[in-house]
């Protein structure tokens, strides 16, 4: 291990960069940071300037020799695209110098190496000026620009210019971008917004009203599943017959019996009222004696219908009244059960009700409650409420007697694989009139109760920063102490650089192509 830190040591001492933030309203999006480095030997010989640009499409992150009048000067730059941070693998770049009106420039067809493109140019005019970058792919054509870079008429300048810069050599680690372009990783600046309280709880996933429907047994008698098991979770169409309720063995409540006595009085009202109707255009019959045949029929008639739109001969017929999907099953095949029974529970499972309970001191805060994150426990997934279609419908205006917590109720979609029945943890945000740094939870490291995070020196070096954090909700937490807006930091792939830093034998320059 002392090893490795003495070369750790020995590696960093031989960067030095400057890290400025600009902003450039080339397309109102550009932010760069100028770095350089000089590689320290006893006579600091060859010095390397670092130049860092980011615009919405690209990160542009060069290395180059000191730009000086005359003389040929390598720029080694490297282009991610943004963002997902991933390297430019074709396309035509052109690399111009422009100083006091004059413009030098050199163009490339297809990068050195994947992501990698390696200039030679020879500015004309000594002094303060640009260096642009212009990028043409199958996407269209791109520019990031770097402001303030110098052209200097000597070595010795150049040299002297170099020493001016100093480089933070605790704490830092070195994670090349050929290794960052392999991984998941990418860095941002950190967001500054309204940032309210946040309540942190648990909430019950129940179907919303709708969604989900309970059959019940319209009349006594013995579940009969006649084909295969009817089982949880199965899918099925609404009208689907699931299984019958017969009664046809019990000596009471008999539904069979029921069925045939109601459609033998059907028949044989239907066809007394027919008789009726024929001696009535004879006048053999009065209108009195129609009218109680014509009664007697419609009753007769409405018991049938009934009995034959829920019955069948061999009982009540059982069907799912939508589709979905088979949620919970009370009955078993053979059990008896009474009219009014609940059988089964067909679900849609896509709109849910969360019911969250909160503590009472909250209640000052409900009413402010704008937003929610939702995270699934199962996967482990979180979701912010405006992913799922979803909306604040209500909260309590007093305690529940069970539990003397206040209930938050909110209908969402279910895209998340959420199942009813189970729990989630969920993040009730409020609104807030300040504004307040935050980073993403991916950003942040636990050490011992501490967080950190990575502040991107140059695209290559990262430090280790010490936060005090604030509240979260569950995405992103807010950071008190430890940071500025205008520092980027890593927010995905923190931990590899963490695994770079224990490792210690990594060179900034690994890699490149010179």
């Amino acid at each position: 291990m002392k090893a490795n830190a003495l070369i750790l040591i020995i590696l960093l001492l031989s960067v030095v960069s400057c890290n400025t933030n600009h902003s450039h309203d080339a397309n109102d999006a550009d932010s760069h940071t100028h770095d350089v480095s000089i590689e320290q030997q006893e006579e600091q010989e060859d010095p390397k300037f670092q130049y860092t640009a980011y615009s919405n499409a690209f990160e542009v992150f060069a290395e180059a020799d000191p730009f000086m009048v005359g003389e040929t000067a390598n720029i080694l730059a490297h282009f991610t695209h943004l963002p997902g941070f991933e390297p430019l693998k074709q396309g035509k770049v052109t690399a111009v110098i422009q100083v006091n009106g004059s413009e030098t420039l050199q163009s490339l067809e297809s990068p050195t190496r994947t992501g990698i493109y390696s200039f030679d140019i020879q500015p004309e005019t000594a002094g303060q000026g640009s260096l642009t970058f212009i990028i043409e792919n199958a996407d269209g054509t791109f520019e990031v620009h770097v402001p303030g870079i110098a052209v200097f008429t000597n070595q010795q300048t150049a040299h002297e210019e170099a020493g001016k810069i100093t480089l933070p050599l605790t704490n830092t680690a070195v994670f090349t971008k050929e290794q960052s372009w392999k991984v998941d990783f990418a860095t941002q600046l950190p967001m500054v917004k309204p940032f309210g309280q946040v309540i942190k709880t648990t909430a019950l996933v129940k179907a919303a009203a709708g969604s989900e429907s309970v059959v019940v047994a319209k009349t006594g008698g013995i579940v009969n599943i006649s084909s295969g098991n009817i089982l949880e979770g199965e899918e099925v169409a609404a009208g689907k017959k699931l299984f019958t309720i017969s009664g046809s063995s019990l000596s009471e409540n008999n539904l069979s019996v029921r069925y045939a006595g109601a459609k033998n009085n059907y028949e044989r009202a239907q066809a007394n009222y027919e008789r009726m109707k024929t001696l009535a255009e004879d006048q053999i019959v009065s209108q009195r004696e129609l009218l109680e045949a014509a009664n007697e029929f419609e009753n007769a008639k409405a018991v049938y219908d009934n009995l034959r739109s829920n019955f069948t001969s061999e009982g009540q017929s059982v069907s799912s009244p939508m589709n979905g999907y088979i949620r919970q099953v009370f009955v078993e095949n053979g059990a008896y059960v009474e009219a009014g029974q609940p059988v089964l529970t067909v679900s849609q499972n896509k709109s849910l009700t969360l019911t969250a309970d909160v503590a009472p001191r909250y209640t000052p805060a409900l009413g402010g409650i704008v937003s929610a994150n939702i995270r699934n426990s199962i996967t482990g997934d979180t979701y912010t409420l405006e992913e799922l279609n979803g909306k604040i419908q209500s909260y309590g205006k007093a305690a529940n007697t069970n539990n003397f917590l206040i209930p938050v109720n909110i209908e969402i979609d279910n895209k998340g694989w959420f199942i009813p029945g189970s729990f989630v943890e969920i993040y009730l945000k409020t609104i807030s009139g300040t504004n307040e740094i935050v980073v993403p939870n991916t950003s942040l490291l636990e050490e011992q109760e501490n967080y950190f995070v990575w502040v991107q020196i140059t695209p290559e070096l990262f430090e280790k920063r010490l936060v005090l954090t604030g509240h979260t909700d569950g995405m992103s937490t807010q950071i008190e102490k430890g940071l500025s807006p205008g520092e980027r930091i890593v927010s995905q792939g923190a931990m590899l650089i963490k695994l770079a830093q224990a490792t210690g034998t990594l060179d900034a320059h690994s890699g490149h192509v010179h």
